[in-house]
């Protein structure tokens, strides 16, 4: 199973967007895909059709009470995608764990072993805490959503050292799979500038598929579903179905010669 944390520090980037749409992606394509909130607020729980009151598993139980993975997962309308959803008692995760001696190893332990599945996308809180340095100590890689505005390079260089000392004390296998610009606007001069820096920084780690700001992308949560299920025509579903297609081409071939 393939590891792909999403994640950036800074809050309303489209990372649980992101988190849904890719994953839903992946699942239609044929991939066996799990998707693991790991965000308190939930988001990506609700935005898959997972209400609160059906959540009697979550990725809390997963990390602080070690309970199995096959035990915290749950099935959603995607045929495909399987999810393990949170609920506002991972809010408390990061203390709990504080005192605990595998603290930054606790989901790596979780996902350890065989799987059912092809690849597992992790949706991080926007903070650079305890669960996101379990995700990141977790994954095989790493996906950035970077929203098209003037703070974006200052947020990432942030994330890019953060990564750096995952890969030195916790993690060395870690990457970066790709950096997705997102909440693009081409009315807008400013987003084409952000645009243009990021790709003269980061060159083809940035991937060419561009998410644009889209009414669809913004409505489909409410519904409690992904927005490629919401309006597969619209432009933000056709983004990230061609987000996908590039993550394909650029995810480990440990999968495709499986």
């Amino acid at each position: 199973m393939i590891r792909v944390a999403i994640a950036n520090q800074k809050g309303g980037v489209g990372k649980t967007t992101t988190a849904i749409n890719i994953a839903t992606a992946m699942a239609a394509t044929g991939w066996r895909t799990l998707l693991i909130d790991l965000d308190p607020q939930g988001n990506a729980s609700t935005g898959i059709g997972i209400a609160p009151a059906d959540r009697t598993t979550s990725s809390y139980e997963l990390l602080v009470d070690q309970t199995p993975l096959a035990q915290s997962i749950l099935p959603t309308r995607i045929p495909g995608l399987d999810v393990v959803p949170a609920t506002v008692d991972l809010s408390g995760a990061e203390i709990e764990l504080v005192s605990v001696e595998d603290r930054t190893h606790r989901l790596s332990s979780a996902l350890a072993g065989d799987s059912a599945y092809d690849i597992c996308f992790i949706d991080c809180p926007p903070s650079l805490g305890l669960l996101t340095l379990n995700a990141l100590t977790a994954a095989d890689t790493l996906l950035v959503p970077l929203q098209c505005e003037f703070f974006a390079l200052e947020g990432l260089s942030q994330l890019l050292q953060t990564v750096e000392r995952v890969q030195q004390r916790f993690n060395s296998e870690l990457s970066i799979v790709g950096v997705a610009l997102t909440m693009f606007d081409r009315r807008n001069r400013l987003t084409d500038q952000v645009a243009d820096d990021v790709r003269a920084c980061l060159g083809p780690l940035v991937f060419e598929a561009v998410i644009p700001r889209n009414v669809r992308l913004s409505e489909a949560p409410s519904h409690g579903l992904p927005a490629l299920v919401y309006d597969h025509n619209c432009a933000g579903s056709r983004a990230y179905m061609a987000l996908a297609r590039e993550l394909i081409g650029r995810l480990p071939e440990k999968r495709k010669a499986a």
